[in-house]
C-alpha cells in the first residue's frame, strides 16, 4: 500500500537526519532542533542498531496509521489537519523530529561546509525546493538582498567564519524579519503552518499513487466492470 511504504521512507528519511546531525556549525540558523545524534558504534555494530532502531521506529509509526484514521483529501483542511496531527502522535511514540527539526537538520548537515553566506543561502533555497515548500512571503528574496547591502558594504563576499561582518547580516535579517512580522514567539504557530504544508504535499502524492494503482487494476478484465471508488472513501487501514 502506498501509504507503508511512505511511512517507511518517511521513518528512514527522518532517523537519517538523526543519525548524521551535528551542531557543530559556524552559521547555524536560529532555530529549535533537538540535538538526537545517537552514540557512536563501528562497522556492522553501528549498521545493526540503526537497522533494528529503523525497525522499531517503522513499526510504532505503522501502529499508530492502523489505528487512526485518515481522509486521502489534500484540498479539505479538516483531512490535511487530522493527517497532520496522526504524523504528529506518530513522531511523539516513535520519538522521531518533527518536520520543521528534520529540515533543519538537513540544513546543517548541508552546509556545514560551506564558507561563504551566499553559497549558503543558495543551499537553503535548493533544500526549500526539494522539500516541495513555497517562499509566499518573500522572504528568500529578501535575505539576499540583505546579503548584497553587507557585501557592497565591506567590498567582498561574506564568510562565514567573519563574525564581525556576520553579525551586520544578522542584523539585516532582524530588519527582514520585523518587516515581514515574523517574531520569536510565533515559531511554534510557524512549525505548525509547516506540518500542515508538508502533510499536504504528502497526501496528494498518496492520492495520485492510489489512484494509479485503481485506474491500472481497472484494467484487468476480471475488474473491467467495476467503478472506480472515490478515493476519500476508502479506509487504508484495511490495506495494511
Amino acid at each position: 500500500m502506498a501509504l507503508a511504504s511512505r511511512i517507511l521512507s518517511r521513518s528512514r528519511q527522518i532517523y537519517a537526519s538523526q543519525a548524521v546531525f551535528s551542531r557543530d556549525n559556524g552559521f547555524s540558523v536560529r532555530s529549535y532542533a533537538k540535538d538526537a545524534s545517537p552514540p557512536a558504534f563501528k562497522g556492522d555494530e553501528m549498521l545493526k542498531e540503526i537497522f533494528l532502531d529503523v525497525k522499531k521506529k517503522y513499526e510504532t509509526v505503522l501502529s499508530v496509521f492502523k489505528r487512526e484514521k485518515i481522509t486521502i483529501d489534500p484540498d479539505d483542511p479538516a483531512a490535511v489537519t487530522q493527517y497532520a496531527n496522526v504524523w504528529r502522535i506518530a513522531r511523539k511514540e516513535a520519538g522521531l523530529l518533527s518536520d520543521s527539526e528534520r529540515i533543519q537538520n538537513t540544513i546543517d548537515v548541508h552546509t556545514r561546509d560551506i564558507p561563504d553566506a551566499r553559497t549558503y543561502l543558495l543551499k537553503l533555497q535548493e533544500i526549500r525546493i526539494k522539500n516541495g515548500l513555497l517562499d509566499e512571503i518573500g522572504a528568500e528574496k529578501l535575505m539576499f538582498e540583505a546579503l548584497e547591502k553587507v557585501e557592497k558594504e565591506i567590498k567582498k563576499p561574506l564568510l562565514r567564519n567573519d563574525k564581525k561582518n556576520m553579525a551586520l547580516l544578522l542584523a539585516e535579517f532582524d530588519k527582514v524579519n520585523k518587516k515581514l512580522g515574523i517574531k520569536k514567539e510565533d515559531l511554534p504557530k510557524m512549525e505548525e503552518e509547516l506540518d500542515l504544508k508538508v502533510a499536504k504535499i504528502e497526501l496528494a502524492e498518496m492520492k495520485k499513487d492510489v489512484v494509479e494503482a485503481m485506474e491500472t487494476q481497472l484494467k484487468r478484465e476480471e475488474f473491467k466492470d467495476e467503478k472506480m471508488p472515490d478515493v476519500r472513501t476508502i479506509d487504508i487501514r484495511s490495506f495494511m
